[in-house]
């Protein structure tokens, strides 16, 4: 049996505790509140009548017990240890943290998954635990054995770990230790080990000489043309980043035939993984030598005959193209979009779909009306409604692009078409981005144009959509007036305050709030609130409730004379509602109104004389939760009432429900 498994050493270990400093990058402070002294720990001790071996116990029992648990058979008991593995370093100290801690942690890597996931990222997080850069390659070997587990989740945190400590080993250690280790990964035998190697050069490779850069960048390579399709994926995956690291000579010369030979791969699932590797190229070279060298190999990923490496270098495309530069972009990447545009997959299309604008950027305006606008014509009747959906999302874009009169001529009827689509995402879509084409054409032209469309969506059977044009109302409102909306939109406010969704009332309590703002008291008191006041009468409860949300949600944006004049006489009938429901919300409101009327003109007055009556009454309610609100709202009207100031807890009160 092994020491550690025995217990004994593990348990001596904190003998010496006190005595052992902190690593240096960590202050005095936090070792003395993980490690307790020796001098508070005798007296404490003295003072209970303890003795030695009770004050050996009491500096034992944390240590101990985390080390016990790194034995138990419960994985939660595990996993917590593992977690405090800084704790345990920083009471052991850095010498025996290298000498006791790390083996036992090496003999404890048959373990489960999610023990070892957590393992491999404390490991990454102990290099100032064991004495600061001149030891962490002694972390290689644990996480060495984690790089090469069947698990890709610790394979991956491995990697993670190993690349964070690479970066601060020394050029000695990275030959010593760093090196090795990557030989015997990127030649193991399990598929496994070599999928990790793949991440590992990167990080290393600046601080290499040059023969040793000379041998890595063979073994990549070798990754690269490895028998295994999960191993030369990997390689596709890490290729960018490598690439990244080296000589725009060697690029050309050494590694531009290994990324060929990925990019025409008879697997597609690594051929889309050369897409991002194609980006990291193009920006690494010039944009003459971007058209020499990687120009076929765009052209073969645009018509590869898997979707996947269409679809992916669809997605990526306006990045791909801002790296390759103007010249390949007008020569070849306009149609490669094009083509991508009219793909026969929906999949890719739709990806397509929602590169248009950022695309359109970097061409002039007369590509994107000869080119780019016919595909945007077919897409807006393309036969997938993700398609459709995804072009509602991205069509705006093209306005600031073409100008007021080719929006109107070319975008407006498009946006008429999608606003009228079947699929609802589709028309939401369409109202979420109008602003873009607002700033293009001005609202007053286009709500000429779109207004019959907005009014049909007003009522659309998707409470979504009919809550997205709730939101675009007050925009339409500030640039069309006060007269228009009062002849075409007041109505339709009105409307929403009745809706069966609990959504689209609230939005529209709030939209009346910011009329409010936009056209002034008066207008509100003499076109909205005697409308909101009328449906504190109606039968149905729902319609009264609204009516409390709308007078508390509208309270912020109107006065004094208001208030008293024309709301408190509702709010005060409503008081005596029969449904508990309506009076708790009620004393909310008053409460909000208290708020409102503080520090105006005749506000003290209006707290004390219409708004404190009413929460006298809720106050002694027979429902609890009516009580509550009420001796909550009392203290704010109280506060006005006496002309104190209010307390950011009252001004903060719930409307909800």
């Amino acid at each position: 049996m092994s020491s550690y498994e025995s217990g004994a050493p593990l348990m001596s270990m904190s003998n010496a505790i006190t005595q052992l400093p902190a690593p240096a990058s960590l202050s005095s402070n936090t070792a003395q509140e993980v490690v307790p002294s020796s001098d508070s720990v005798d007296d404490s001790v003295t003072a209970s009548g303890g003795s030695a071996a009770n004050n050996n116990a009491h500096l034992l029992h944390p240590l101990g017990l985390l080390m016990d648990e790194l034995k138990s058979e419960e994985v939660t008991l595990r996993l917590n240890a593992i977690r405090r593995l800084s704790t345990i370093s920083l009471a052991l100290g850095p010498a025996r943290s290298r000498e006791e801690l790390l083996p036992f942690l090496h003999d404890s890597l048959d373990d489960e998954d999610e023990v070892l996931l957590v393992l491999a990222e404390e490991l990454g997080n102990l290099v100032d635990y064991l004495g600061g850069p001149s030891n962490a390659h002694l972390l290689l070997g644990p996480l060495e054995t984690l790089a090469a587990v069947e698990e890709t989740l610790v394979r991956d945190k491995a990697a993670e770990s190993i690349n964070k400590i690479a970066k601060i080993l020394s050029q000695p250690q990275i030959e010593e230790h760093y090196l090795p280790l990557l030989r015997r990964l990127s030649t193991g035998d399990w598929f496994t080990s070599r999928t990790s190697a793949t991440a590992l050069y990167g990080s290393a490779y600046p601080k290499a000489t040059t023969t040793i850069q000379d041998e890595m960048r063979k073994m990549f390579s070798s990754l690269c043309t490895d028998e295994t399709p999960m191993v030369r994926r990997a390689a596709a995956k890490e290729y960018g980043p490598f690439s990244k690291v080296l000589d725009k000579h060697l690029l050309i010369t050494e590694m531009l035939p290994v990324f060929r030979k990925l990019s025409t791969d008879d697997q597609d699932s690594v051929r889309l993984l050369t897409v991002e590797a194609l980006i990291a190229m193009a920006q690494a070279l010039n944009d003459e030598e971007c058209n020499e060298y990687l120009e076929p190999t765009m052209k073969n990923m645009v018509s590869d005959s898997s979707w996947r490496v269409r679809y992916m270098i669809a997605d990526h495309f306006v990045e791909l193209s801002t790296a390759a530069g103007e010249d390949i972009i007008r020569e070849d990447l306009v149609a490669a979009f094009v083509h991508l545009l009219k793909d026969n997959e929906a999949e890719v299309r739709t990806v397509a779909a929602a590169q248009i604008p950022g695309f359109a950027k970097l061409v002039d305006k007369d590509v994107i009306l000869a080119r780019l606008l016919p595909c945007v014509k077919d897409l807006a009747t393309d036969t997938s409604q993700h398609v459709r959906a995804a072009l509602g999302t991205q069509i705006s874009g093209l306005a600031p692009l073409l100008g007021k009169e080719a929006t109107i001529e070319h975008l407006l009827p498009l946006f008429l078409q999608l606003l009228k689509d079947d699929f609802p995402d589709v028309r939401l879509n369409i109202i979420s981005k109008l602003e873009q084409v607002n700033d293009v054409i001005g609202i007053e032209l286009l709500s000429q144009a779109l207004l019959p469309a907005i009014m049909q969506l007003a009522e659309d059977k998707q409470w979504r959509v009919r809550q997205a044009i709730i939101d675009y109302i007050p925009l339409l409102a500030n640039q069309l007036g006060v007269r228009f909306f009062d002849e075409q939109l007041s109505n339709l406010c009105m409307t929403w305050l009745g809706d069966p969704v609990y959504s689209i009332r609230e939005a529209a309590t709030v939209n009346l709030r910011k009329l409010t703002e936009v056209f002034g008291v008066q207008w509100a008191r003499e076109a909205i609130i005697p409308k909101v006041l009328a449906m504190g009468s109606n039968s149905n409860y729902l319609f009264r409730m609204t009516t409390v949300f709308a007078i508390t949600t509208m309270a912020t944006a109107l006065d004094v004379q208001t208030i008293s004049t024309s709301v408190l006489e509702t709010v005060n009938r409503l008081v005596e509602d029969p449904i508990p429901n309506i009076r708790f919300a009620t004393a909310k409101c008053l409460g909000v109104l208290a708020q409102t009327v503080a520090g105006q003109e005749g506000g003290k007055e209006v707290a004390r004389d219409g708004i404190l009556p009413g929460l006298q009454k809720l106050k002694e309610d027979s429902d609890p939760d009516v009580r509550f609100f009420a001796n909550e709202a009392i203290e704010a009207a109280h506060a006005v009432a006496s002309g104190h100031q209010v307390g950011a807890r009252d001004s903060e009160m719930s409307i909800s429900s």
